[in-house]
């Protein structure tokens, strides 16, 4: 039986305002209280219009804080509103099931304690970069790892597929970080070389946050990735070493909603 209140978390997309769907516009407006995780004060008074109840969780953070500790307050922030039986919804920048523990904590706390959930996407900066890249994944395969997660476990790769590096700009940094890390870059290009080559082209993408902008889209060696300008933001995508014969079922393309 569910009790009163429920969670639901949407994605607000990359370019401000463009990127959010009617669908979560519709449970803003709707919502008794609404939170946000939002870096762009300009889309956070934007929300504020739609439903003068929101607040912002960015408060969270602070330098030198560990993210975990500031994901834990964000979610119990959340819990908090939900458990007063109202009905929460937490607007994120991006796709709100990528690359963030609140949402995935809140939901399932909320979920065992009996509240109704509901989880509606947004445009992630993976799909962006598909788009501005022109890269189809369907065509030789795609992974994605956060960068220092990345770098810390080693994980086994496929170099004959694309591969796409979360929060290159912070990589190794545990905490908040509003200047990108030098250390970490020199360590993950040395890890990469050694399962590419040093003069192996590489992306460093940042999705344009406004419409009216274009994309970051910087190639070159990872021999100079350590020394390159890396925004704080930027994915990195290493495109495959080699490429690899596509087979197709029943040699047509088939379409999906992918």
């Amino acid at each position: 039986m569910s009790r009163d209140g429920s969670l639901t978390i949407v994605g607000t997309g990359i370019a401000l305002v463009a990127h959010l769907t009617l669908e979560a516009r519709a449970r803003i407006e709707e919502a008794d209280k609404v939170l946000c995780l939002v870096g762009d004060p300009v889309m956070l008074d934007w929300i504020r219009r739609l439903n003068p109840t929101a607040e912002t969780l960015v408060d969270c953070y602070a330098r030198g804080k560990p993210r975990r500790r500031s994901y834990r307050e964000m979610s119990d922030r959340i819990l908090a509103w939900v458990r007063r039986g109202k009905n929460v919804v937490v607007a994120i920048y991006g796709h709100p099931g990528v690359m963030c523990d609140p949402a995935h904590w809140s939901l399932r706390s909320a979920r065992r304690e009996g509240y109704r959930t509901a989880m509606l996407p947004g445009v992630s900066a993976e799909a962006c970069l598909f788009a501005d890249l022109g890269i189809d994944p369907g065509d030789h395969g795609s992974q994605g790892y956060e960068a220092t997660d990345f770098l810390n476990r080693g994980p086994r790769i496929e170099t004959s597929s694309g591969l796409v590096l979360w929060q290159v700009g912070v990589v190794g940094e545990d905490s908040v970080a509003y200047t990108t890390k030098r250390a970490g870059l020199r360590r993950l290009a040395t890890a990469l070389v050694r399962r590419y080559t040093k003069d192996h082209r590489v992306v460093i993408y940042e999705a344009a946050c406004y419409p009216t902008l274009k994309p970051t889209i910087r190639r070159l060696p990872l021999s100079r990735l350590p020394e390159a300008h890396v925004p704080v933001d930027a994915t990195l995508y290493v495109p495959p070493l080699r490429a690899r014969r596509v087979k197709r079922g029943g040699g047509a393309r088939r379409f999906t909603s992918a």
